[in-house]
């Protein structure tokens, strides 16, 4: 037998084998709420990876890190989230924004859970490896106590806390400052997010996003930072209460304001339900037309009887992106 008939009954055999978990696997990540979990999960471990590294260079890395580096580490991270995601689920990474879009209409209630567990889930995935990847750097810096406030605090890797200039309720009105932004570029968006940090991120390191914020707090928990790190100030629920509040105050000031002189914003909210599935995306959608049947046997056309053309969509007709 030669090498070639070999290899051919050897795939052929594979084939047979993988075919019945390949087809129930493609059957599960055909579902639409799946395929929106993993991509809310994965974006969301891709900013909070590149945010949380940023921050751990900053604390723990003397010279290596700086402010601005946390912004753009947050800034370029969300950037790379939505180029993943961004078609698929719209990219939210943000509990508030997905709570945004249910309480305006803009997605189904059902679809809430989803998103925010995905969320919920790659930030504390992400947390849990920044921390060790940095683990002996933090052990070293902080002298082996895990310390939420002090001197050799780190913690403050993982989630903001309130600087000693700033008081809770203060805390808590510079969160409803930062209302939902849109935009059309996952590079704006990005941007953006680096603008917020460096121009208001003083106070708060504003934490603009619970799915940011809680999980790698309640990993710091179970890690060895302790009650701590709930205790402090009494802070930690600011930041998961604020940023909807915020970003839905946001949302209708938008609509009030902006979306008034928009149509498709106008259709929207009078008919919310038949917008659902038009999301989020960052690269413009083809509309889905049944492709054309073709043969090998040529077919003569008449001009009376040649077929109507269907013009090509725009590629330019797109929603625009909404994000942070």
């Amino acid at each position: 037998m030669s090498e070639a008939d070999r290899r051919r009954r050897s795939t052929r055999k594979s084939k047979t084998i993988s075919t019945p978990m390949t087809t129930r696997i493609h059957a599960i990540l055909e579902k639409e709420m799946v395929r929106e979990f993993l991509a809310e999960f994965l974006s969301t471990y891709v900013m909070m990876m590149f945010g949380l590294g940023s921050v751990a260079h900053m604390v723990v890395g003397d010279k290596f890190g700086s402010f601005l580096g946390v912004n753009l580490g947050f800034g370029f991270g969300v950037t790379m989230g939505v180029h993943m995601a961004g078609n698929i689920s719209g990219a939210h990474m943000n509990a508030a924004l997905t709570f945004t879009n249910c309480a305006l209409g803009r997605m189904s209630w059902k679809k809430f859970p989803v998103y925010v567990l995905g969320q919920f889930m790659g930030s504390f995935l992400a947390a849990a490896t920044i921390y060790c990847l940095f683990y002996q750097a933090i052990m070293d810096y902080s002298g082996g106590y895990l310390t939420v406030t002090g001197p050799t605090a780190t913690a403050n890797i993982f989630a903001t806390y309130l600087p000693d200039h700033m008081t809770l309720w203060r805390g808590f009105l510079d969160e409803r400052n930062n209302p939902a932004l849109q935009g059309t570029q996952a590079l704006v968006i990005g941007i953006l997010v680096v603008v917020i940090g460096v121009s208001l991120g003083m106070n708060t390191g504003y934490a603009i996003n619970p799915s940011r914020d809680l999980p790698p707090r309640f990993f710091t928990f179970l890690a060895g930072w302790g009650i701590q790190v709930f205790r402090a100030k009494d802070w930690w629920w600011v930041p998961v209460v604020a940023p909807p509040l915020g970003a839905y105050l946001g949302g209708i000031i938008y609509l009030v304001f902006i979306g008034s002189s928009n149509p498709w914003e106008t259709q929207m909210l009078e008919n919310p339900g038949a917008y659902e599935d038009r999301r989020i995306s960052v690269l413009p959608k083809t509309s889905s037309y049944p492709p054309n049947s073709s043969s090998l046997t040529p077919v003569s056309v008449s001009p009376t009887s040649r077929p109507s053309i269907r013009p090509v969509p725009p590629l330019g007709d797109s929603v625009n992106l909404e994000q942070f």
